[in-house]
């Protein structure tokens, strides 16, 4: 898949109706695209909660991408496979944004629809995201991502921070600034002209924030739908926290330095009130 490394406003094409089955009448055919990296004991829950879909199941596959773990997977997808169309793809150890990559380039779907194996999606998720589609195809569309750790003030604490950035950036739901990489959905042939996910974001977070920021930027529009859940199950301490946040603090300042590239303006800071 090629990598969109230009800083230039490139021509994008649209996205025509032959292309994406997307608001034709019938349920847009999904695929659910999960990396994981040496976090197999999780992969079973969120599996069953796929599995758990309020929506025909001949109508989407999963792809989970192992991003160079050291155990295998296979058995903890088995016994899914009576249920699901489900399969392994396999990287070396690169990262979320080339895993989703990795994933969008085997996909079968009109729609990709990301997600991260310590989620569990709600029933409606699939259905929400399509309804959604209904009424807008050439768009991206989120979704909102709740804490399932509420004992957990670590856990709680990240996935409030996230819960603040989506009501920021997408006080117009229609008109979204800002969607999270474990509750987002783009229709495939969009999502393949953007270039996917910028392959510089190996290893730390943001990659999201660029590939929405540059969705917009050639002209897209992005959709909040709040009403399409995801349910976050990630254990965190206060090293894995501070670990975490690091990683996210260096994924924002390359977002803001591709952003300032492309948009030939400098570095901007949020106003006083953010």
């Amino acid at each position: 898949m090629p990598i969109c490394r230009d800083s230039s406003r490139a021509r994008i094409p649209r996205v025509t109706g032959s292309e994406n089955a997307a608001g034709t009448g019938r349920e847009p055919f999904f695929s659910i695209i999960i990396p994981t990296y040496n976090r197999h004991e999780r992969i079973s829950a969120c599996l069953q909660a796929i599995a758990d879909q309020d929506y025909p199941r001949h109508r989407y596959e999963v792809i989970f991408v192992d991003d160079g773990g050291s155990a295998p997977l296979e058995g903890y997808l088995e016994p899914f496979r009576d249920r699901l169309a489900v399969r392994l793809l396999r990287q070396d150890h690169l990262g979320v944004a080339v895993g989703r990559n990795t994933g969008a380039r085997e996909a079968r779907g009109e729609i990709l629809a990301f997600t991260d194996d310590d989620c569990r999606p709600s029933p409606h998720w699939l259905r929400m995201l399509a309804d959604t589609f209904g009424d807008c195809r050439d768009c991206i569309v989120g979704g909102r991502t709740f804490d399932a750790l509420r004992d957990n003030p670590y856990s709680t604490a990240s996935q409030a921070l996230i819960l603040y950035l989506l009501d920021y950036y997408n006080a117009d739901p229609r008109d979204a600034r800002f969607l999270n990489g474990s509750n987002l959905a783009v229709p495939a042939r969009l999502f393949h002209v953007l270039g996917g996910f910028h392959g510089a974001f190996l290893r730390m977070g943001g990659e999201e924030r660029e590939f929405c920021d540059r969705c917009r930027f050639h002209g897209f529009r992005m959709v909040y739908a709040p009403e399409a859940v995801v349910y976050h199950v990630h254990h965190l301490t206060l090293r894995s926290f501070i670990r975490q946040h690091f990683s996210y603090g260096r994924g924002g300042f390359h977002f803001q330095r591709l952003h300032a590239a492309r948009t030939l303006r400098r570095v901007r800071v949020e106003p006083a009130g953010f």
